[in-house]
């Protein structure tokens, strides 16, 4: 049986911003603020933020939001999700979905998956096991693989070391994508920040002239993705600021520095100089020996809060950056390849389905990359479950359809307005590939994973419309 929305579904889509998570799904949607609404996502709301697959969207010079906070941690305080509200029938759920998934707008290959968040049971498949390219929905598996290791409150350091017996410092690079230089540095660990306990400290030691070098040597392997020189990726180095942007963007595509290295280590000089550091020549790679003794160090949100980022704004640049965090954390190399490995790696341990996967990078540029449905809605899963809480802002970065991040510009037609509030995705786009994998409440308060993918696409617009209707179509369902 197909019902239409249900008024408290509206309601509590309007009341939360479209959590997508009912009332017995709150202990599961994870941390909120004091008055029942993340800060992120009130943010998120306000600013109406435009974004589009794989090249992200831009929201205009005029009005970019502020990055998204690490959500605070609270405490489950209602039942798990599902409780005593009835699952959708299998038989049901196919009437509703099957004509749509018949849409030629999907392309020439199209798969499916709808599962049970409580009992973890498929209630509607269509080659679910196949793998196909999964463009940003790779982003999942980074996500819940960064979150398993190195884990949801690690930090990624960025600090200065000093050489014995010399005035050689070296700027050390750990691998975060968004250490600032801009003067409101927010959440982010703040390069102005960095100068400023560095000179404090060369001043205490009587120096005012060094030299300058700077260590990347944390990555390995090419810096260009296989992609090349792109605005919706900058080369992925050890040492980055404003994820090498040269325009005041923070998000979505934007003209990056060809060594993002090299620009942050000037950046870092000309800070030392105006706290009354001279340094000499250009800064220059080296790397940093083991004698070499701390200056000062910053670090950024941590990875909870780097995930719900890297989901809300689909930003490649933190991906990537996690996916060799996964890496080091599981003795791997800091390097496309490397980052692969370690994401197959967890989520292997999380007893996933593997089979025909392939993780070529953390982003999902690469069309190499391989996933099935049937992985994506058990990733979702996974997040859901009670007792891996540090999975959490795997739900709480998704999208929200007709509000948030990648789906702020989505469900404007009447046939998928069912699913605004409702809806919360991560989106997926590359020329030919449209995916879509999220979470959503049904009629009933059911709370259901889903996932579907595409590939041989003609044309975008459609085939973005033709996924929002199926996830709208799961929203409007009791399906029984």
């Amino acid at each position: 049986m197909l019902t239409k929305v249900k008024t408290w579904q509206l309601t509590a889509g309007a009341a939360t911003l479209g959590l997508a998570l009912s009332a017995v799904a709150v202990a599961s949607a994870g941390p909120w603020d004091s008055s029942g609404q993340r800060t992120a996502e009130a943010r998120r709301a306000a600013s109406q933020e435009a974004g589009g697959g794989a090249d992200h969207g831009r929201d205009g010079r005029g009005g970019r939001s502020e990055e998204p906070d690490a959500a605070p941690s609270a405490r489950a305080v209602l039942a798990a999700p599902g409780g005593s509200v009835p699952s959708p029938a299998k038989g049901a759920l196919a009437d509703v979905l099957d004509p749509l998934l018949n849409d030629p707008a999907l392309g020439k290959r199209r798969t499916a998956a709808v599962v049970d968040a409580a009992t973890g049971q498929r209630l509607y498949g269509k080659s679910s096991g196949d793998a196909l390219t999964p463009a940003s929905t790779t982003k999942l598996a980074t996500a819940v693989a960064a979150l398993s290791m190195p884990g949801s409150d690690h930090r990624i350091d960025t600090k200065t070391v000093i050489e014995p017996d010399s005035h050689e410092v070296v700027l050390v690079g750990g691998g975060d994508p968004t250490l600032t230089a801009r003067k409101d540095a927010g959440p982010n660990a703040s390069l102005r920040a960095l100068a400023d306990a560095a000179a404090k400290e060369l001043k205490g030691r009587d120096t005012d002239e060094i030299t300058l070098s700077y260590d990347t040597s944390l990555y390995s392997g090419p810096l260009l993705h296989p992609i090349g020189p792109n605005e919706n990726i900058a080369p992925v180095s050890a040492l980055m600021a404003d994820e090498a942007r040269t325009d005041d963007s923070t998000s979505g595509p934007a003209p990056r520095e060809s060594d993002p290295a090299a620009a942050a280590a000037r950046k870092f000089a000309d800070l030392l100089h105006d706290r009354g550091i001279r340094t000499k020549g250009e800064p220059g790679p080296r790397r940093a020996s083991g004698d070499a003794e701390k200056l000062a160090k910053v670090s950024s949100p941590p990875v909870s809060a780097l995930v719900e980022r890297m989901l809300t704004h689909s930003d490649n640049d933190i991906a990537e950056a996690l996916a060799r965090q996964v890496a080091l954390a599981t003795d791997g190399a800091a390097s496309f390849e490397g980052g692969g490995e370690g994401i197959r790696k967890e989520l292997a341990k999380l007893r996933l389905p593997l089979s025909g996967s392939h993780f070529a990078d953390g982003s999902g540029l690469d069309r190499a990359d391989k996933v099935s449905a049937d992985l994506l809605t058990q990733v979702l899963a996974h997040a859901v479950e009670r007792e891996r809480p540090g999975l959490r802002p795997v739900l709480t970065g998704l999208p929200v359809a007709g509000f948030t991040g990648t789906l702020s510009k989505r469900y404007t037609d009447e046939a998928d307005a069912a699913g605004i509030g409702l809806v919360r995705a991560k989106t997926g786009t590359l020329t030919g590939v449209n995916t879509l994998a999220g979470t959503v409440v049904d009629a009933d308060g059911r709370l259901l994973v889903f996932a579907f993918m595409t590939d041989g696409t003609v044309n975008p617009g459609q085939a973005q419309a033709a996924l929002d209707r199926l996830a709208s179509t799961v929203a409007n369902c009791g399906c029984r």
